[in-house]
């Protein structure tokens, strides 16, 4: 029997796995599905996928329900067992759920020394870039822009603290991973050549997970 286990999770164990081992720290603001992953029975995080936030399914042709985001992939590190295989099994999990879904997509910030290193090693085909966006800053430290755009239910809104700046990031890779035949032979009329470590911002940032290992979760910590 496997050792690595990838399954489905109530959202206490990814929100749980997001805020303590993604490096942003917060759960998509749209509606998701969610995957655990165990290694021995321990418990490792969570693969997050969520309806895309920017219309995505406009770009490709096709209808809201037939794309989504691989939003999240938050890890308490990776020893014994392969990112992408997570990532492949978490795929073939939501095929089976969501039969309808023909397109998945996904982001690396490259303002975070993130390339997509985890869709390269996957065979996700790649895009190009999403449009320039805006960081907010205050005090050398990144704020998380929904909060100050209306775009969360408890702080809709809310003032950025005195001192802050908008400053311009560019835009994030893209990556996607088509679910059948025909829309593979759709993307790899526009695919691109996997970008380099120079076409990241941030030295050093050599994955997706953004996070260094932390103390594993007890197991009544986390709702299985």
């Amino acid at each position: 029997m496997s050792r690595l286990r990838v399954d489905w999770c109530s959202n206490e164990a990814a929100t749980y796995a997001v805020k303590r081992w993604h490096y942003s720290r917060t759960m998509p603001v749209v509606k998701t599905v969610r995957l655990g992953v165990w290694w021995d029975d321990q418990f490792k995080g969570a693969v997050i996928f969520s309806r895309p936030c920017r219309n995505q399914h406009l770009m490709f042709g096709l209808r809201p329900e037939e794309v989504c985001e691989l939003g999240r992939v938050a890890l308490d590190g990776h020893e014994g067992f392969h990112v992408t295989a997570v990532v492949s099994r978490a795929l073939k999990k939501l095929r089976e759920r969501c039969p309808r879904l023909r397109l998945v997509v996904s982001f690396a910030d490259p303002a975070e020394g993130h390339l997509g290193r985890i869709y390269q090693a996957g065979n996700w085909i790649y895009t190009g870039t999403s449009a320039p966006a805006r960081m907010l800053v205050h005090q050398g430290k990144k704020l998380h822009r929904r909060h100050y755009t209306g775009s969360t239910f408890d702080n809709p809104k809310a003032k950025p603290p005195r001192g802050s700046v908008w400053i311009p990031i560019p835009g994030k890779h893209r990556y996607v991973m088509p679910l059948d035949r025909r829309m593979r032979k759709q993307v790899l009329k526009i695919a691109k050549p996997y970008p380099q470590p120079a076409d990241a911002l941030t030295e050093g940032a050599e994955h997706q997970l953004g996070e260094a290992v932390r103390p594993r979760p007890s197991a009544s910590e986390v709702a299985s």
